[in-house]
């Protein structure tokens, strides 16, 4: 088992389901997103998703898009990526990239694969690359033993389900929402649904993202699910309040996470 499992398996044992926080790389700053990253564990966040800044984030809403401009803006590269990575992967943090495939292709498949397995991450989610295109990446994912992490989506076939279940080795992500990233006041309840015909599909865990913002979410979710995402309430509470904000919110929603 990797960091990653037993990450799933150690909140399993507990009752309650894995906390995944998401902040971009280079937000608000290289060092602040570290700070940050390491309040949002200190509060109870138990898997790190690190955001690779990209200019065409075309599944992120208007928080995160934000986050990323300015990163970018303060000249973040992959490099800083890894090294942000490397240095949360420190404190024995299961570290996870989420990017999208253009960085990582032109970057070099199998580079990023070996430079991010040697920095101490565990896995990588590719939210536009699918299963049928994925043969490089797996190659160089499974030479590397870094996790492969593939989504599922509310309009997803039970075929579908199965093809992403069939190429994933981290956990499944099953989006919440229909469309981009972004806090929500109230989530489908189809959502229960897909994770339900997930499991029919693969015995790896199954965490879900995209418009998850509150410790009531978090809570629904759990009952159901063996992790919660949350991502732009995190941006959000770092822009009001920085890295206290993101460990008070983390708390919060490792409160709501147990079941």
């Amino acid at each position: 088992m990797s960091l990653l499992h037993d990450a799933f398996a150690r909140a399993k044992s507990e009752n309650r389901a894995a906390l995944i926080g998401y902040l971009p790389a280079g937000y608000p700053s290289r060092d602040g997103a570290v700070e940050c990253i390491r309040a949002m564990v200190e509060g109870g966040v138990d898997i790190v998703e690190i955001g690779l800044p990209y200019s065409d984030p075309v599944m992120d809403g208007p928080t995160i898009q934000a986050a990323v401009d300015i990163s970018l803006a303060g000249g973040t590269k992959i490099v800083d990526v890894i090294d942000t990575v490397r240095q949360v992967a420190l404190d024995g943090t299961p570290t996870l990239v989420m990017s999208y495939w253009n960085p990582i292709e032109r970057f070099g498949v199998e580079k990023f694969a070996q430079e991010l397995a040697a920095a101490g991450g565990v896995g990588v989610i590719t939210p536009d690359l699918t299963p049928e295109e994925a043969g490089a990446w797996n190659a160089a994912t499974d030479a590397n033993n870094v996790d492969r992490v593939f989504l599922v989506a509310l309009s997803s076939t039970n075929e579908r389900i199965a093809t992403v279940a069939a190429e994933t080795t981290g956990f499944i992500y099953a989006g919440a929402v229909m469309g981009v990233t972004g806090a929500r006041t109230s989530l489908s309840g189809a959502i229960q649904d897909l994770v339900a015909r997930t499991r029919n599909a693969s015995e790896l865990p199954i965490a879900v993202g995209l418009g998850v913002s509150t410790p009531e979410q978090a809570h629904e979710i759990a009952q159901y699910a063996d992790g919660v995402i949350v991502g732009s309430a995190f941006v959000a509470a770092i822009e009001q309040g920085g890295a206290q904000a993101a460990k008070e919110l983390a708390e919060k929603l490792a409160a709501g996470v147990k079941r």
